[in-house]
């Protein structure tokens, strides 16, 4: 009865040894990962940023739980922290995303976009740039590069360049009035 009793100690002993630690932050393995159900709950997370962004976040934490390393999801949180102005944790999401999405311009515009509101121009540039060596002419890093360098008073040759791709691209009137006046 003895030698029972401590088999199954050792066994149960072993068990917690091996449970993995859970979380949204928490190392995955593969089988662990459930991207089909990030993907699902990053959709219903995305839809409500605007309208419900506690929800959103929510949402999207637990589609991060489900594979943390889903990169839109990361994405999206940022842009809900980015919202409430929670700026530190946005540029930690987006730098999560810039990381699992190496060949999309999305979170690195969202990363200047954060860094420029926090004061940080030269940064905010330099993550707009890094949007455009990913998508070349990707008109939303054109106009936060634009907007970035123009609120600065800063010189760059490629302004003129930026306000005239602005100024005709298929935008809103907004960004299009907003690019010829400047480049008057």
């Amino acid at each position: 009865m003895k030698s029972s009793w401590i088999a199954l100690t050792l066994v149960a002993a072993m068990a917690s040894c091996t449970s993995a630690p859970s979380g949204p932050y928490a190392p995955m393995t593969e089988v662990a990962r459930s991207t089909s159900r990030a993907e699902k709950l990053n959709r219903e997370g995305a839809d409500l940023i605007v309208s419900d962004p506690v929800e959103a976040e929510a949402v999207l934490r637990e589609a991060l739980t489900a594979d943390l390393y889903f990169g839109p999801a990361h994405n999206n949180l940022g842009v809900v922290f980015l919202n409430t102005g929670k700026l530190y944790e946005a540029a930690n999401e987006f730098e999560w995303a810039r990381k699992l999405m190496p060949g999309h311009p999305d979170p690195r515009v969202n990363l200047g976009i954060c860094l420029d509101r926090a004061g940080r121009t030269s940064d905010a540039i330099e993550s707009f740039d890094a949007a455009l060596q990913v998508s070349p002419g990707y008109l939303p890093a054109i106009q936060g590069a634009a907007l970035a360098v123009t609120r600065s008073g800063r010189d760059d040759e490629r302004l003129p360049n930026w306000l005239q791709t602005i100024a005709f691209a298929e935008t809103s009137p907004l960004w299009q009035s907003w690019a010829r006046r400047r480049m008057q």
